[in-house]
């Protein structure tokens, strides 16, 4: 089965998980792409990234010049761009409160998370900057805030049927296809759901708080940040907050923050960094809640403390019954925002990516295109909302309040140990071809003259 034009697919969203989507799919000639995002431009916000092993296996499915960008934009944990990079490195766990608290110098992590040889961490601004170069100009359209979205099936059958969609400034279009990588406030999310859904808004059920900043690097240090943490991704944690930093363009700039469970002024205040109608609504960040932390962690505390204006409450979503309808779906955080606890936000929506990018390498027709989107859906739902959960409780664990287990350092080390499995060594590959197996059968399966 062929079509006579290309199917014409139309990227809600230019974040990691729009982006390094549109990358893959503009090389396929028989997919007409376009990337609609709503801000003018992008701003130097956001935490930093320290991509994990899952990650890096969904780039290179994604194909190599993904990957590269990655590569051109990072900087190797532990070890600056020296000889080093093919070490083993991982996001390092340390106690930094009670019996059990354990410091940088001790060199004897609880756990570690997210090894892997040459891991890189960069900035979100530099990872979509190296994304969006591989994206033609022409394939993009900024300012692009969708307002509405509609499907109506065509009554003349030999008619391809079309998505149409409307943006704030009055401008609209329409696709064979509408892929919504529109974030956390997804306005695709509530198209499929409803408005009136329980899982159609971001929640903080635990009323979380970031507090954030990013510094030079030579800054930090002389403000008695652990210089050991300028090239490392640590995590320091105790009952009022846990501690971490990231070290960002190319080792130059440092990003450190302080997450507080419960400081967050009211439950649905979830929002992201650089959203002005969120900023304050959160409990000031007090260095005097850290007086019985380790050395390290109180001088990351007392730094972030200078400046707390990048303040935010994060959010996540509540499971979605369902990621597609039709031919319109949702990927990355507007179908499974997580807390960023787990660090595999980012490579949820890569796994998203590389699942969709396989499975339209088969839609040569508009009629597969259902097909396709419910083989994604069915296969990548389950992981992506168990890795939401699994947010949570690293969330929960960070700042002792899961149970008794940070008592018990072998039982913390086992539960990170586990969660690790589960996220970094997921078979990509396995994962790809479940959802073509599904997409087959569905296609298959269907009268001849669809």
């Amino acid at each position: 089965m062929g079509s006579t034009s290309p199917v014409s697919i139309a990227i809600i969203g230019g974040g990691i998980a729009g982006l390094a989507l549109a990358t893959a799919l503009i090389k396929k000639p028989h997919l007409d792409i376009h990337v609609y995002e709503s801000v003018p431009a992008y701003s130097d916000v956001g935490a930093g990234l320290a991509l994990h092993r899952n990650a890096l296996k969904a780039m290179a499915l994604l194909g190599p010049q993904v990957h590269q960008a990655y590569l051109d934009k990072a900087i190797n944990i532990g070890s600056g761009d020296s000889e080093e990079a093919q070490v083993e490195m991982a996001t390092e766990i340390f106690f930094a409160h009670g019996p059990h608290a354990n410091t940088a110098k001790d060199q004897q992590p609880v756990a570690e998370l997210g090894k892997a040889k040459g891991r890189k961490s960069v900035s979100r601004a530099d990872l979509l900057a190296g994304l969006l170069s591989l994206v033609p100009k022409d394939r993009v359209s900024f300012g692009k805030k969708l307002s509405k979205i509609s499907e109506e099936r065509s009554p003349d059958e030999g008619k391809d049927s079309k998505v149409k969609f409307e943006f704030a400034d009055g401008s609209s279009g329409e696709a064979d296809c509408v892929l919504g990588a529109d974030g956390i406030h997804s306005v695709v999310r509530g198209y499929l759901l409803g408005e009136d859904h329980p899982a159609r808004h971001p929640v903080n059920h635990d009323k979380w708080q970031v507090y954030r900043t990013v510094v030079a690097t030579e800054e930090a240090v002389k403000a008695g940040v652990e210089e050991r943490f300028t090239r490392t991704v640590p995590i320091l944690l105790g009952p009022r907050g846990h501690v971490n930093c990231i070290p960002l363009n190319k080792g130059t700039r440092l990003s450190a923050g302080v997450a507080v469970r419960g400081a967050a002024v009211e439950e649905g205040a979830a929002d992201g960094p650089g959203k002005d109608g969120n900023k304050g609504k959160g409990r000031k960040l007090d260095v005097g809640w850290y007086k019985d932390y380790t050395p390290e962690a109180r001088a990351i505390v007392n730094l972030v403390a200078k400046d707390t204006s990048a303040s935010w409450a994060v959010g996540d979503h509540d499971h979605a019954p369902v990621y597609f309808k039709g031919r319109v779906a949702m990927l990355g955080d507007a179908a499974h925002s997580s807390l960023p606890f787990a660090g595999n936000g980012a490579a949820q929506a890569l796994e998203d990516a590389a699942v969709l990018n396989h499975l339209f390498g088969r839609v040569k027709h508009p009629s597969q295109i259902e097909a396709a989107l419910g083989a994604y859906d069915a296969v990548r739902r389950p992981r992506s909302q168990a890795v939401v959960d699994l947010a949570r409780k690293f969330g929960r664990v960070y700042a002792f309040a899961e149970g008794n287990i940070h008592e018990d350092p072998e039982k913390v080390r086992a539960f990170f140990a586990l969660a690790g499995r589960f996220t970094n060594e997921a078979d990509l590959i396995k994962q790809n071809e479940d959802a073509m197996s599904k997409m087959e059968k569905s296609v298959n399966g269907r009268p001849k003259n669809n």
